[in-house]
């Protein structure tokens, strides 16, 4: 007597060998190699741009290849398995994501798979340990999406050569980019560290010899200071000249006591703000003579020249006049 078995063309979840699914070492390698050179490039890039100066060019450059690497990173894990059934880590693993009842899965269902494994990531990153013990090595994000990673034959290309030449691109981006950051960086800091330095040497000075003057001397005095102001400034530093002409103020002489660089807004290599305390005296008899403070704040700019000038002067407090003797 013969006994004939049942047969059937598809196997069941659950009689599917266990050999077929994808062990947990095999999956981590894949999304390191998948993941991790991109992720290097991407926080390069950032950091870099971070720390760039924000009207420099730099900054663009860093920005625009943290960019395109974002992208390239979500076409390896969306775009081309959906067109060729491989990332580039699972190409190398011998691995792919499939749908529950062994078809492929497309780029919607994909994108909804990586996007679930920000709840392997939130659970303390339990979801990715999930498939060491779930049965079916599943993560969180598979259960959403209902896709499961299975053992695959590899593609017949060299793709450990592939993997080799993406992994020394990415080491040379991101050799190139940390140089090419030192050197614009490291020269911007040097630049604003020098113009602090400047402005904190020179600052006080111009001030000074832009708001003191003699009857003596006086024209002088005047072409001095507005050669020590830029275009903009000027005018307002000649009204202000004139009217201590009409107002017979002959002499008037000031000195900073005390001053300080100020860090909002912050120094760049061609623009820096200062705050004086000033002290000084008006007129020339000594019977008459008259003690002056005053506290202001002085913007300078950069000249093509490289001089420093008085871009703004703004009385933060008001000249307070005490006779001789007070």
């Amino acid at each position: 007597m013969t006994v004939v078995l049942p047969t059937t063309d598809s196997v069941s979840d659950t009689e599917v060998p266990e050999e077929v699914r994808a062990s947990w070492s095999t999956r981590a390698g894949a999304l390191l190699v998948d993941v991790l050179p991109g992720v290097a490039v991407i926080v390069t890039m950032g950091l870099l741009a971070l720390a760039s100066p924000a009207d420099g060019w730099a900054r663009w450059v860093f920005t625009g290849a943290g960019a395109v690497t974002l992208f390239a990173t979500a076409v390896n894990r969306l775009v081309l398995p959906a067109a060729t059934g491989w990332t580039l880590g699972r190409a190398l693993r011998g691995i792919a994501v499939r749908d529950r009842d062994g078809g492929p899965v497309g780029i919607g269902r994909l994108a909804l798979r990586e996007l679930a494994h920000l709840l392997d990531t939130l659970a303390v990153f339990v979801g990715w340990l999930w498939p060491l013990w779930d049965r079916r090595r599943r993560t969180f994000a598979d259960m959403l999406a209902r896709t499961e990673v299975v053992v695959v034959e590899r593609p017949a290309r060299n793709v450990r050569r592939l993997v080799a030449m993406v992994l020394i691109a990415v080491a040379v981006v991101c050799a190139a980019a940390a140089g090419l950051g030192y050197l614009t960086v490291y020269k911007h800091e040097r630049a604003v560290d020098a113009a602090r330095a400047q402005i904190d040497e020179q600052g006080p000075r111009i001030v000074e010899q832009m708001l003191s003057y003699s009857a003596d001397t006086m024209a002088a005095d005047f072409a001095r200071a507005q050669g020590l102001t830029t275009d903009t400034y000027r005018e307002q530093l000649v009204a202000q000249q004139q009217a201590a002409q009409k107002a017979g103020i002959k002499s008037n002489e000031y000195w900073a006591v005390s001053h300080a660089v100020l860090t909002d807004p912050p120094v760049t290599p061609d623009q820096a703000s200062m705050l004086l305390a000033m002290q000084g005296q008006r007129g020339d008899d000594p019977k008459t003579l008259k003690f002056i403070t005053a506290t202001v704040r002085a913007d300078f700019d950069r000249a093509a020249n490289g001089q420093w000038r008085v871009a703004n002067l703004t009385v933060l407090k008001k000249p307070q006049m005490n006779p001789a003797g007070q």
